[in-house]
């Protein structure tokens, strides 16, 4: 578990390091196919280029009873279209996707995997400040899944 936390805090410091670059910080919901539930998103964007950009992501989803299922994402993002409206993206990445849970005879157990995202993705410009924005990854792992996140991103640079 302390690895895992170590490398959610890597993927998210690896963004400070670009100190010209523009930086957004966000968070939504999310829902996965695979977990079949509604949960939280949160996220960031650090650009490297104007077209190009470091996206750490974490996503808590709700699960019934003590299960939990939440993952930690690590994408790039490719600008390849945009207008004074949107501007859209396509993302690769890495995912870890922790499952816990409860075994029958009461024990707590619980399975991690790594995998892969593949993605598309839209920021709406609406202002120079809060960004809407909507994607779709599918995570390819052992609990492979479609999700669908949306919300906000404020820049801070």
């Amino acid at each position: 578990m302390k690895r895992i936390l170590l490398l959610a805090v890597c993927v998210f410091a690896i963004g400070t390091l670009s100190t010209n670059a523009q930086t957004r910080l966000g968070g939504g919901f999310a829902y996965g196919t695979d977990v079949e539930e509604f949960g939280l998103n949160l996220n960031g964007e650090f650009f490297l280029k104007s077209n190009l950009a470091i996206s750490p992501e974490l996503n808590f989803f709700f699960v019934e009873g003590d299960n939990g299922w939440w993952t930690i994402n690590a994408d790039g993002h490719f600008y390849f279209a945009g207008s004074s409206a949107a501007s859209v993206y396509g993302l690769a990445g890495l995912n870890l996707t922790t499952f816990s849970f409860e075994r029958p005879n009461g024990e707590d157990d619980s399975d991690t995997e790594l995998g892969l995202n593949l993605g598309i993705g839209s920021n709406f410009d609406i202002n120079s400040v809060v960004t809407p924005f909507a994607q779709f990854k599918f995570v390819i792992n052992d609990y492979d899944q479609a999700v669908l996140s949306f919300g906000i991103r404020v820049d801070i640079k």
